[in-house]
């Protein structure tokens, strides 16, 4: 077995060595930033009303409180990914924690929206270190195939589950402490991997990377973040010109990327990475089913809150009980796999678990608790089965040297896949609600749900009551037709791994 604590990077680890208790201590360790930089996508839930209350931000910064943390995440991942393989993934890590608790410091105590904004900047960027780092650091430390399956199913249980949590936490911090203690969570994981980190988790780099094409930083952001914030903004602005606009400026600027790195002599990414044995299907795959588990997700929160007319902390704690099953899912997965079923096969199984638990949405009323929870379970771990797995591939694909630059686009895969959930799914249950509303709705009602019950408030009794009534079952109208495309397009998926992936597991 190697040694983790080695620090010569240029010793590749022993084929098919056991990891023993000191490397599966060291999963610990990194399952602790992984969570955290999760829990960061939705932990200001329930926290913006009392930021609202004690910062005072006008409406521009209130959305960029809340985007910008996602929007550098996203933008800096590839950089970061390749970033870690020529400067060394734990010395990346470990810059990461820094930055990121120094930011959650920083953000607990804002005095002023900007302070704030610019902390969840740094949050960001913390976030897009840590996340490709402690993948390359599991692909090292894991050499057996066997546990390396082991390994990444709890890494995806871990990264699915920390969502959920996220918004929980905020909820139940912010009814006890200050919003600012949403932040202080994250210090004593920052400070432990700091801490032992240098000591339980091994050194490793390209030992021949070339040299860094700071040319490609700005063009993979530049390609990024305008698709992202277009497709974001879609589902609840329309199309507007000016997202429009966004999302075709950065595919230009995406064309002049993939341009650069066929044409450069040492690419960020380089263009025989994405010929590896299944990565490239694992990479569209992995795209997909992050599209559709966001674009669930949009109407599952809604629906709770506002067609069951839960408070949002009682939405977030029922919300949570999906993810009881999800931390199996990986692992259960991966023993599939190792006992001899088709990879391929147990990847359409996964997606056809997803399209099931959309059948499950299709067929909810308006008074549907169960089966909005059973749909969302069965789509939660259909999503953690398939993310194993395809993470498993495409790491095992990948030349160890290029693990981070592995990491790093995979996870971009799967922040446009949430984006293009959220614009695709979500603009199809608007289109549903818009046409189900009758045209002597008020105007407002008409292009909302949260829309028709701000305005059924200000009517009296019987006339509020019949908007509300009608504005919920369009709503789940909506729903029902964003779950059916759903449905249809995870089997197309489930067909289509089982084609593209059937056998690459031997």
């Amino acid at each position: 077995m190697t040694n983790p604590t080695s620090t010569n990077a240029t010793t590749p680890p022993s084929p098919n060595a056991l990891a023993g208790r000191r490397e599966w201590t060291a999963l610990g360790v990194l399952m602790l930033p992984l969570l955290l930089v999760s829990m960061d996508v939705s932990v200001l839930y329930f926290a913006l009303p009392a930021i609202g209350a004690d910062l005072a931000p006008s409406g521009t910064q209130q959305l960029w409180i809340l985007d910008i943390y996602g929007f550098v995440l996203a933008g800096l991942l590839m950089t970061m990914g390749a970033l870690g393989d020529r400067i060394g993934r734990r010395r990346l890590l470990l810059f990461g924690a820094a930055a990121f608790g120094g930011a959650s410091l920083l953000a607990a105590y804002a005095d002023s929206a900007g302070t704030l904004i610019a902390a969840r900047a740094v949050l960001g960027i913390g976030g897009a270190t840590l996340m490709p780092s402690t993948m390359a650091l599991l692909r090292t430390m894991f050499t057996d195939p066997g546990q390396r399956a082991k390994a990444i199913g709890l890494w995806s249980g871990v990264m699915t589950g920390g969502i959920a949590l996220g918004s929980v936490m905020s909820g139940i911090l912010v009814e006890h402490f200050w919003w600012g203690s949403v932040f202080l969570v994250n210090l004593p994981a920052m400070a432990l991997l700091l801490l032992i980190g240098p000591f339980l988790l091994p050194e490793s780099r390209n030992p021949s990377p070339g040299r860094f094409d700071w040319l490609s930083v700005p063009l993979s952001m530049a390609a990024v973040l305008p698709v992202i914030y277009g497709v974001k903004e879609i589902p609840s602005e329309g199309w507007h010109p000016l997202y429009v606009v966004s999302v075709t400026v950065g595919l230009l600027f995406a064309a002049l990327f993939v341009h650069r790195q066929r044409t450069t002599g040492s690419p960020l990414i380089p263009p025989a990475l994405l010929k590896g044995r299944g990565f490239s299907p694992a990479l569209v795959l992995n795209l997909v089913a992050s599209l559709a588990m966001m674009g669930s997700a949009i109407f599952t929160t809604q629906y709770l809150q506002s067609v069951l007319g839960m408070s949002p902390l009682a939405a977030a704690l029922w919300s949570l009980l999906p993810s009881v099953f999800i931390g199996a899912a990986g692992p259960l997965t991966a023993q599939l796999v190792q006992r001899g079923a088709d990879r391929g096969y147990v990847v359409a199984g996964g997606f056809a678990a997803m399209a099931a638990g959309f059948v499950l949405l299709a067929l909810v009323g308006t008074d549907s608790l169960w089966l909005v929870l059973a749909g969302a379970g069965v789509l939660a771990c259909g999503m953690v089965a398939i993310m194993s797995q395809l993470t498993d591939l495409a790491m095992t694909a990948a030349p160890v040297e290029r693990a981070g630059t592995a990491s790093s686009l995979l996870e971009t895969a799967s922040e446009f896949g949430g984006a293009l959930g959220m614009a695709v799914l979500g603009s199809i249950g608007t289109a549903v609600y818009r046409h189900e509303m009758p045209a002597t709705a008020p105007a407002g009602a008409r292009e909302t749900l949260g829309g028709a019950l701000a305005t059924a408030s200000r009517l009296p009794g019987p006339a509020g009551e019949a908007l509300t009534r009608t504005a919920r079952e369009a709503f789940t109208s909506g729903m029902h037709g964003a779950a059916i495309a759903g449905a249809v397009l995870l089997t197309l998926a489930a067909v289509g791994a089982g084609v593209t992936l059937r056998k690459l597991g031997e």
